[in-house]
């Protein structure tokens, strides 16, 4: 066999012999029958199953994003196509719309918890008409109680301005009556005083226990964090975990809103939350310094609407402490304060239980 006459194949000669290993090709040299040739080859790898992998790579990836942009769509666009028009139905009004979660997307939590906002503004709504008219119905019916003492006094007034009750007994008796009857619209002015300012909040409490190192992780958890921006010293004492009695989402409330008190009119250099026992109760006491409120006042900052002459130009409704003291005596506690020079501190009392 002429291996010369292959392609690629190169005898060597003594023609060739200068230039016999002067080649840009691979090659391999073999002595065959006595001669040298030389082979020259080109590898060629065979793609063909490195493309078909590529391509069933790229297929999978294509699915893997169309599995996962159809994920994306169920639970998270369609959660949020349905709480689209929810906020400008609540600004409206409008309650009555439900809004449930199927259960099977990440916001079902945020999803349940705008619902139950929904259902709680639709309560206090019922309620607050109903307070609305109870209210009313009893205004109505103090204002008609009080017109029979006062029909009577205005009689004995005239009879008296007339003179038709010579005997002095007999006018001491009418001023005896006038006088009684005075009582009476002083007792029922009284009881509309009292519905004016107690009955305007309907807070609710849930009976219960709760344990105070889980009162006091919410707090920590909120407060650690904003006092640090606002640069004030927040610290906390040791404390003994306990079990005490009252609504723990309540309380949560009643310590923020004296937290937020201390914020609001305290000098912003520190805040102290400390405890103590007494008997059978738990003390949980806020303070702060910077206090400017004088001791002819303090009776008065658990009052409702009431603003003390240190609030300056702050914001606020004379609410805040008012809504603690009556969140506390639902819950069969009670919170009082103490000022020392300008220092003040309020304390909340809690039942142990």
């Amino acid at each position: 066999m002429h291996y010369e006459c292959i392609p690629g194949v190169v005898r060597l000669t003594e023609e060739n012999r200068a230039t016999f290993y002067d080649t840009n090709s691979d090659y391999l040299i073999k002595e065959i029958d006595g001669e040298i040739y030389r082979f020259d080859y080109t590898f060629r790898p065979d793609h063909s199953s490195a493309l078909f992998i590529v391509n069933v790579c790229v297929c999978l990836i294509g699915l893997i994003v169309m599995a996962l942009l159809l994920v994306i769509h169920k639970k998270i666009i369609q959660p949020f196509e349905q709480l689209r028009e929810l906020p400008f139905a609540l600004a409206k009004g409008n309650l009555t719309i439900p809004l449930k979660d199927s259960g099977d997307n990440y916001f079902g939590r945020f999803v349940w918890g705008l619902d139950l906002l929904r259902e709680t503004l639709e309560q206090e709504r019922a309620n607050a008409l109903r307070l609305q008219k109870d209210k009313k119905t009893m205004l109505l019916s103090l204002s008609h109680d009080i017109k029979t003492p006062l029909g009577v006094i205005e009689l004995q007034a005239k009879a008296l301005e007339r003179g038709l009750y010579a005997d002095a007994a007999k006018k001491k008796e009418v001023a005896a009556s006038i006088s009684g009857k005075c009582g009476e619209i002083k007792e029922y002015v009284d009881r509309i005083v009292e519905t004016s300012r107690e009955e305007f909040l309907d807070l609710q409490v849930n009976p219960g226990e709760f344990y105070l190192s889980a009162l006091m992780s919410q707090i920590a958890a909120f407060y650690t964090d904003k006092l640090a921006l606002l640069q004030t010293d927040f610290s906390v004492d040791q404390y003994e975990n306990c079990l005490v009695c009252g609504d723990l989402d309540r309380a949560v409330e009643v310590v923020q809103n004296l937290i937020e008190n201390a914020i609001k009119y305290g000098d912003g250099k520190r805040i102290a939350l400390s405890f103590s026992e007494e008997e059978d109760c738990l003390l949980l006491s806020v303070t702060n310094g910077g206090c400017t409120l004088s001791s002819s006042e303090l009776p008065h900052i658990f009052d409702s609407f009431w603003r003390g002459a240190n609030v300056g130009s702050a914001d606020g409704s004379g609410l805040g402490l008012y809504i603690c003291r009556r969140l506390m005596r639902l819950m069969d506690g009670e919170v009082f304060a103490a000022l020392d020079r300008s220092q003040i501190t309020v304390t909340a009392v809690f039942r142990k239980a």
